[in-house]
């Protein structure tokens, strides 16, 4: 399978502005050439602890559409991402979309990077999703505790949305703590889409995905309904290894999760049944070892030869043509684990 190439051209003036501060999130101008054509763009450098990678990764806006470049620098099989992400859209929660490129920065090849659909307007209006706002969760105060007002949307970043919407996030994360009982079970389904909420606890689980609980998630308020929904982000650690691509046992992620939200969720037993119904559902047919080694097979494999000529992948050769079986070995075992739990949810 041939991969696409997306070739960046970057001015001196323009690259020396990126280069005099990494950790700036500013944009300078440039082109990028795609399939024959050539597009104006912005570009800037994106990510945490990643920007001081040899191999960084970029966030580029083109024709009013953003898309990430992940350099996928900490994972082995490079594939993490783009499998959980076409998981979690079998369980039906809408997620990025994602497309193994070739990244060139003026003439020298950057090697192979993820692109991936940005969560902005143009996600909700291409999925003709009615969306009021949105916040990133930016960092692990994003965990919905009760913080003092002046820090309580300390963990998230703002994206759009009327005067209002930070405050409407505000209240709601307030009442998560101020009501109990029969009251907050009511309090949750006004202000929040349980089942959307439970499909992206369930992928969270099923993928283990222990970074993704606390921040790395989307958070939007739906138009027609006005109820809080969820998107996932950022499932680099998942499959046996985590966000730095450490090998991590099976059982890492408890399958009640960690933050507060999930934990006044799970309190109440209708959702709790009906989350314990979404997990066997799973178990019984999108979290099935065929199914997903077959697709990861399909990505391995079309990007094998890509990975092999990667100046900048840290990792030795041999330890990519065996992720394969570390994803087996992790579905195998995390399937047996979450059988077992749910006896005790």
């Amino acid at each position: 399978m041939h991969i696409p190439v997306r070739s960046l051209v970057i001015g001196k003036a323009e690259m020396n502005k990126l280069e005099m501060d990494v950790w700036k999130d500013r944009y300078v101008p440039a082109v990028l050439r795609t399939n024959g054509q050539s597009t104006p763009v912005l570009v800037r450098y994106r990510g945490s602890h990643t920007r001081e990678y040899p191999k960084r990764s970029f966030e580029i806006v083109r024709k009013g559409q953003t898309f990430h470049y992940n350099a996928e620098f900490d994972d082995p099989s490079m594939i993490r991402n783009a499998l959980s992400f076409w998981f979690l859209e079998l369980l039906g929660l809408p997620s990025p979309r994602t497309k193994h490129v070739q990244l060139v920065r003026n003439g020298k090849p950057l090697g192979l990077y993820l692109e991936i659909e940005a969560v902005e307007p143009g996600f909700f209006r291409r999925r003709g999703i009615g969306a009021r706002s949105l916040f990133y969760a930016v960092n692990s105060h994003a965990d919905f505790s009760l913080r003092s007002p002046a820090s309580q949307l300390s963990g998230y970043e703002y994206r759009f949305g009327g005067s209002g919407e930070k405050k409407r996030l505000a209240s709601f994360i307030r009442g998560l703590h101020r009501v109990r009982g029969t009251r907050l079970a009511a309090y949750l389904n006004r202000n929040l889409d349980i089942d959307n909420y439970l499909k992206w606890l369930t992928g969270a689980v099923l993928t283990g995905n222990y970074d993704g609980f606390e921040q790395n998630y989307a958070l939007y308020r739906h138009r027609a309904s006005g109820k809080w929904r969820i998107i996932p982000w950022d499932y680099e650690g998942t499959w046996g290894r985590n966000c730095y691509g450490k090998l991590v046992e099976s059982d890492l992620v408890d399958v009640k999760g960690y933050n507060e939200l999930t934990k006044k969720v799970l309190q109440h037993r209708p959702y709790r049944l009906r989350y314990k119904n979404m997990l066997r559902k799973a178990l019984n047919g999108a979290f099935n070892e065929k199914k997903i080694l077959a697709k990861a097979t399909d990505m391995h494999r079309s990007i094998s030869p890509y990975v092999r000529k990667d100046e900048y992948f840290q990792w030795p050769y041999d330890e990519f043509l065996g992720e394969l079986d570390v994803i087996r070995n992790y579905i195998r075992e995390r399937r047996a684990i979450v059988a077992s739990a749910l006896k005790q949810l």
